[in-house]
């Protein structure tokens, strides 16, 4: 699809509470509902991440990701920052002294419209275990970064699927 093909409308073919599938011309993809984008949160403390991993039902597997959420999806209107340090402390129990927006992102988009901002977390705190809300049953993990590429390929080895903005560590010369 070209430019010139964004005159087509934007046809909505299935609306859920939070996924909307859509089509322009002859192209499909999905796209949160409502204007919910995320915020996804980088927390380096101490030479470790925080990781944390949860049962994702599309891989059918736990995935080892970076902390994030959805900004928007209870509060219209949020601000992405406020939904970021609420994301950080409930996931994994570390409250941002201080946290830095990135920049906006798009993870898939040959097939997924959903953005997320990327914060940088700095001067982390301990308040509690993490875990998430409910039943979201998140584990968290503090991982050093020196060795981060071998705990990586061990979790591929135990079968987590991993998410795609580990490349932010994986390529970034943070570690070692």
């Amino acid at each position: 699809m070209s430019e010139q093909d964004m005159a087509a409308p934007e046809e909505i073919m299935w609306e859920g509470r939070f996924i909307t599938a859509k089509r322009r011309g002859r192209w499909e993809y999905v796209g949160r509902a409502r204007g919910i984008h995320a915020a996804v949160i980088l927390a380096v403390d101490d030479g470790h991440v925080l990781l944390v991993d949860q049962f994702r039902v599309p891989l059918g597997r736990r995935c080892i990701e970076l902390p994030a959420g959805l900004v928007g999806d209870e509060t219209e209107g949020e601000d992405a920052m406020i939904a970021a340090k609420r994301e950080l402390e409930e996931e994994t129990g570390y409250l941002p002294g201080r946290l830095e927006a990135v920049g906006q992102f798009y993870s898939s988009p040959g097939m997924v419209s959903e953005s997320f901002t990327l914060f940088r977390a700095h001067d982390l705190m301990k308040t509690g275990d993490g875990g998430g809300v409910g039943n979201e049953d998140i584990r968290v993990h503090r991982v050093p970064l020196a060795g981060f590429a071998a705990q990586v390929a061990r979790w591929r080895d135990e079968g987590y699927a991993m998410d795609v903005k580990l490349l932010l560590l994986l390529g970034s010369g943070l570690i070692g």
